[in-house]
């Protein structure tokens, strides 16, 4: 069986459409995006409501989750990070996984045809 290999990149939401072009440029077209909410270097932010301050510890994030086989993983992170980079907190995370296997529910097909 190929190699698989699953990479989740956490961003910010308005970097969503630059990088699903960059992906799909890359020839990446099958791919799960999320909304979700994390904290890290960030800690969140302070708002006022009605005069008293109330903190906000979660923000707003994308999840870009892909499964890459013949594609090389590197080439993938470069692109990723090359879209995304600003320079500033909250750039994002890359997660990198190894797949042991795949399977589609509709065919039973396994492994990379199952992509």
């Amino acid at each position: 069986m190929d190699q698989m290999t699953k990479i989740d990149i956490i961003t910010r939401p308005e970097q969503l459409e630059d990088l699903k072009n960059a992906m799909n440029e890359l020839g990446i077209t099958g791919m799960t995006v999320s909304h979700v909410l994390g904290c890290g270097v960030q800690k969140g932010r302070t708002h006022m409501y009605r005069g008293v301050p109330y903190e906000i510890n979660l923000l707003p994030k994308i999840k870009f989750e892909i499964v890459v086989s013949e594609i090389p993983v590197e080439a993938v992170i470069n692109i990723a990070i090359k879209t995304l980079r600003t320079g500033e907190i909250g750039d994002g995370k890359i997660f990198v996984y190894p797949i042991q296997n795949v399977i589609k529910v509709r065919t039973g097909e396994e492994g990379v045809k199952a992509l």
